[in-house]
């Protein structure tokens, strides 16, 4: 029999890519639905190498997003994020893929899902339902086509391209949904003890902000701040000790029941996140960053494993968490230049800022901003087995 073909976009946004689907080509049954997406990518592969799949065997890789009409009336489209596990046979759809963000509002114009003037800069207003969020998205066109093609250089990314600038508005969260029940900080505190069994107690700061996240002092791991990726992800003790650090924490923000539950069935999110007051150190480029360059470093895991550069919504969460008196982050960043934070990844440096003000004694961030650029890779349609032809369902 002839495989199951379904219509999608293979698109790089910021440093992640993914495969891109209209919400109507996929089945509305999610059971039925993550079957196809998970034999899309590849997994679940005991060989961790997704050779039969269209991921690339890393967690800025493994990524599905699904854009529909938006069910929202100050909104153009829906977008769905499945961060895709590359050896279990889950898809974690708690949260955002802050860098492919940058490739939604793109992928909907070239889908003729939102209007778009024909030269200028089109505004896409995306209601992110991972997370009950609004995003608004700053995409450039010209002659009725989005710009590709441009001068935006990213550190964790090759070659240059079109600016596409991103608004996350209110990243803290006020909107109802499962991840923002909390609000900004989940335990009321804008840092806590954490105890974490077998390892002690920790100082943490517990944020919901572009996505849950956890930000941790670099030395309290052990660690100068200055890490590549092989030196933390060679280092399976040290690896144990952030999964089960970020699985407590979840845990203590009301994601999830147990510790276990998190490790089994919750791999995107929350993130944890290291950071570190300036240390030099040479990019995976080759790039030399002096302490000079940057406000602070940062590190952050994603699905297990050290990012090779920083996610779009840790970059969110450090803004935030950099603009609120008393975090993790702030300690680090106080009495500096407010509204942008630079910092250092293991790709660069990445610039991002924050809005945030004080309303009736309880400080709230507005907004945060940062640009990104987008690139179709390749269109067309992907292939599975017959088997998983929804007309045989």
């Amino acid at each position: 029999m002839a495989q199951y073909r379904i219509p999608a976009v293979y698109m790089r946004g910021g440093t992640s890519k993914g495969v891109f689907f209209r919400a109507d080509s996929l089945p509305s049954d999610p059971v039925l639905r993550d079957k196809i997406l998970l034999r899309v990518i590849g997994s679940p592969d005991p060989y961790q190498k997704q050779i039969d799949g269209m991921g690339a065997a890393t967690s800025s890789t493994s990524k599905l997003v699904t854009v529909g009409p938006s069910s929202r009336p100050d909104c153009d489209v829906d977008y769905l994020f499945g961060a895709a596990s590359i050896e279990k046979p889950v898809i974690d759809w708690s949260g955002n893929c802050g860098n492919l963000t940058s490739a939604v509002g793109p992928f909907a114009i070239a889908q003729g899902l939102v209007h778009a003037p024909r030269d200028g800069i089109a505004t896409v207003r995306i209601w992110q339902a991972n997370i009950n969020a609004k995003i608004i998205s700053h995409v450039p066109m010209k002659d009725g086509q989005v710009v590709e093609e441009g001068d935006c250089e990213l550190d964790g990314v090759t070659f240059p391209a079109a600016e596409i600038r991103i608004e996350f508005l209110d990243p803290g969260g006020s909107e109802d949904g499962e991840e923002t029940a909390g609000g900004m900080f989940p335990t009321g505190n804008p840092v806590n003890a954490l105890d974490v069994p077998g390892y002690g107690a920790f100082q943490v700061t517990m944020i919901n902000a572009g996505n849950p996240a956890i930000f941790i002092h670099a030395e309290d791991l052990g660690l100068r701040g200055n890490e590549m990726q092989a030196d933390v992800n060679s280092n399976a003790s040290l690896l144990e000790k952030c999964e089960a650090i970020r699985s407590h924490a979840a845990v203590r923000m009301g994601l999830a029941a147990t510790a276990g539950e998190v490790t089994a069935l919750r791999p995107h999110t929350p993130k944890l996140a290291f950071v570190s007051l300036p240390t030099g150190y040479g990019a995976s480029s080759g790039k030399t960053i002096d302490p000079s360059m940057v406000d602070i470093n940062a590190r952050i895991l994603s699905m297990g494993k050290l990012h090779h550069a920083m996610t779009g919504t840790g970059a969110v969460a450090i803004a935030v968490a950099g603009a609120i008196p008393g975090t993790v982050v702030n300690q680090l960043v106080a009495g500096k230049k407010s509204g942008q934070i630079r910092f250092g990844h293991p790709s660069g440096v990445m610039a991002v800022g924050a809005e945030a003000e004080q309303r009736d004694g309880t400080w709230v961030v507005t907004k945060a901003i940062m640009s990104r650029s987008a690139r179709r890779l390749m269109e067309g349609h992907v292939f599975v087995p017959s088997s998983l032809d929804p007309a045989n369902h």
